[in-house]
């Protein structure tokens, strides 16, 4: 469900309360509804800035059914990143979203070890102040994000009222991203679900893994995958599927995949590297063979259903002609 707008005074939103909130935190409500990062929702909650039923509240509160949770939303602040004259592949622009087809080996957003050179350096420049503030300084505009080096569509926020009605059918479930992916070794089945939380690693942090039992790490993940081709090179067999995300957690295809003995072709991290046919296309390879190649959503202003395909990536076409089309 979209969040209302106050039209009257722009910075005031009402988040609605669903079945599906009632008995979590009030921190963790604010941050799946406003598309913000927990911390950040504990901090609006603590300056005051969420009320519910008409007062402050505690970030450990427990959202209740009837609760009329309100968010004013702070001036957006200076972002940090700095405007880079970087070419964008720009799918489709309006006043409200932009949406991009990002190369392999693009960052989306500042952080450590990537402080330049990022997507939102590339949109800063090319949308200037126009984009939304509710992801912070480093982050404007960005709903979702994919790996470095995944390519594909990804649709960014010009605006606050655009972000959190994205950000709320993300959790509704009601974006969808399809990703085409080769990975190793011949699945039996032709189409499949991989059910499974997955949560940071507990001993490599820079990793994500699925965790089984209650664990409070792990957030529910689900990941929908059908066969779109067989083939085989240098002994080793390949699949290339169609994965549709009905969550979108961070690495959830690499992570699933590999989960199922299945990891994508180039992805050392999850154990898809370092096969025969990697060796002998070595240039072809530019990290896991993974491309978010179909984006459908509804348009934040309109309600019109959009639609977005792009090409996947000219050496991972490679990879599909060598592996499947021999």
């Amino acid at each position: 469900m979209e969040q209302t707008w106050n039209e009257a005074e722009e910075s005031m939103l009402l988040l609605h309360v669903e079945d599906g909130d009632v008995g979590s935190r009030m921190d963790q409500f604010v941050s799946l509804r406003a598309g913000v990062t927990r911390s950040a929702a504990a901090k609006l909650i603590e300056e005051g800035a969420v009320t519910v039923n008409g007062g402050t509240v505690a970030k450990n509160r427990k959202v209740s059914a009837n609760d009329v949770v309100e968010l004013l939303l702070p001036e957006a602040e200076p972002c940090e990143a700095v405007p880079q004259n970087i070419p964008l592949d720009i799918v489709y622009e309006d006043g409200d979203v932009i949406v991009v087809n990002k190369p392999v080996g693009m960052v989306v957003h500042p952080a450590a070890g990537n402080p330049d050179g990022t997507l939102v350096n590339a949109l800063l420049y090319h949308c200037g102040a126009s984009l939304s503030g509710i992801g912070g300084v480093i982050r404007p505009g960005i709903v979702h994000r994919i790996d470095k080096d995944t390519s594909g569509l990804l649709v960014v926020a010009k605006n606050d009222e655009a972000h959190l009605a994205l950000s709320a059918d993300l959790k509704g479930h009601h974006v969808n991203r399809i990703y085409t992916a080769i990975a190793v070794g011949n699945f039996r089945e032709e189409s499949g679900t991989v059910d499974a939380p997955i949560g940071r690693h507990p001993v490599d942090r820079k990793k994500m893994a699925v965790i089984r039992g209650k664990d409070l790490r792990a957030r529910e993940a689900v990941t929908h995958w059908s066969v779109l081709a067989r083939g085989s090179s240098d002994g080793n067999s390949f699949t290339l599927l169609r994965c549709e995300l009905e969550t979108g957690r961070t690495h959830q295809i690499r992570v699933h995949m590999s989960s199922i003995g299945h990891p994508l072709l180039g992805d050392a991290v999850y154990g898809g590297g370092n096969t025969r046919f990697e060796a002998h296309h070595r240039a072809l390879i530019e990290g896991q063979c993974l491309h978010a190649g179909e984006l459908h959503f509804t348009h934040p202003r309109t309600g019109e259903q959009m639609h977005f395909c792009a090409p996947m990536p000219k050496p991972m076409q490679e990879c599909v002609r060598i592996l499947f089309e021999n």
